[in-house]
């Protein structure tokens, strides 16, 4: 545990940074007016954490490369192209939050900057050339106190430069993409010796594909089965899939995904008996995701088992249910003064954290951690 040095650790609520406003944004962001003004429970796995309830979390500000969100309210923004999920609170509440040029690095995959697509990403002219300082200026004088990282999957240098931002301006990080910065120790200690708080890698859907693939499993091998081979084959229409049509851009989102998955089989499935990743863009489900999900496994006697299974879920949504856990799990963790990697949360929140943990051990430790 080490002591909070981060300027802004004596706010009340939690204050976010959004980085990249897409369709996980748009439905966080919806989701904090809709909690805040209908008192809802429903979709949530903890309606209250430390006194806050998810309409209690603020926006601070965000950050995009896209020229049709850059300069206007959060509110507005959240509802531009490419983004398309699905629209539950039209009129959401963005505390005067506005969206700044964001550092685009390697934010936008090439085969994405097209400005005359809608479908693609209009990058703004200045975000090309975002100081790493304005960054920081604006995280201080927004007063945000954690920042929410969602941009595009493949996005290494840029996630990396919004983690020294994080380091820079005192302020606390949930890194919800497949880019290894709490599970990279080198980053881990960086948080770790500045006394602030890191949640991370690559969010765990409320209920989607590697969850129940995770779970079917361990209730296989729990059950005395012999997992052989198994696959998990994801299709989309949203941006996220578009983005990941470039190949270079999977490595560390199919690491994330296959040890999620294989963390749960004792010993392990050999490399080539197992595949998981996403395989398609199709541009009509929108932010639908369709996950299909095959294991062949042998029972007793050695006889054969196979299960085929098809999800269908809101993508987005999924997320956003995640997402507003670490955020007051971050901002308990600023008030407890306790720095670096949390462990537990990560464990129970994210696909890819540095101790990987069974889902209801993971659940009872961040349990135990929420309520010492």
């Amino acid at each position: 545990m080490n002591i909070m040095k981060g300027s802004n650790e004596q706010s009340s609520t939690p204050r976010i940074a959004i980085v990249g406003l897409g369709n996980c944004a748009s439905t966080l962001v919806q989701g904090l007016t809709f909690y805040r003004r209908t008192q809802e429970t429903i979709g949530l796995m903890h309606p209250l954490i430390a006194g806050l309830a998810v309409g209690d979390i603020q926006i601070a500000c965000a950050f995009d490369v896209d020229q049709r969100k850059i300069g206007r309210p959060v509110a507005e923004a959240i509802f531009a192209r490419p983004n398309n999920s699905r629209i539950f609170e039209p009129h959401p509440e963005d505390h005067g939050a506005l969206v700044y040029p964001g550092i685009l690095a390697d934010g936008v995959a090439d085969h994405l900057r097209d400005t005359q697509n809608s479908q693609h990403v209009a990058v703004d002219s200045a975000a090309s050339h975002t100081p790493l300082d304005q960054v920081i200026q604006i995280l201080k004088s927004t007063g945000a106190t954690v920042l929410v990282n969602y941009l595009p999957v493949g996005a290494q240098q840029a996630t990396e430069l919004y983690a020294q931002a994080c380091l820079t301006a005192g302020i606390g990080m949930i890194n919800c993409i497949p880019v290894f910065i709490a599970s990279n120790p080198a980053w881990a200690d960086k948080f770790a010796d500045a006394g602030l708080p890191l949640i991370g890698d690559d969010v765990k859907s409320q209920f989607g594909a590697t969850i129940v693939h995770r779970q079917l499993m361990s209730i296989a091998q729990q059950r005395g089965m012999q997992v052989d081979t198994s696959y998990q084959l994801n299709v989309g229409g949203n941006n996220d899939f578009q983005n990941m049509l470039e190949r270079g851009r999977l490595a560390s989102k199919k690491t994330s995904k296959t040890e999620a998955v294989t963390s749960m089989v004792k010993g392990g499935i050999p490399p080539d008996a197992i595949h998981i990743g996403p395989s398609d863009y199709v541009p009509f489900l929108y932010d639908n995701k369709i996950c299909y999900i095959r294991i062949n496994a042998r029972g007793f006697g050695g006889l054969p088992v196979e299960l085929d299974l098809k999800l269908s879920v809101e993508d987005s949504p999924n997320s956003a249910g995640i997402v507003v856990d670490a955020v007051r799990c971050a901002h308990l963790a600023a008030r407890r003064r306790q720095g670096g990697v949390l462990t537990a949360i990560s464990a129970a929140l994210m696909k890819h954290p540095p101790q990987q943990m069974p889902d209801l051990e993971a659940a009872a430790a961040m349990e135990v951690w929420l309520n010492p």
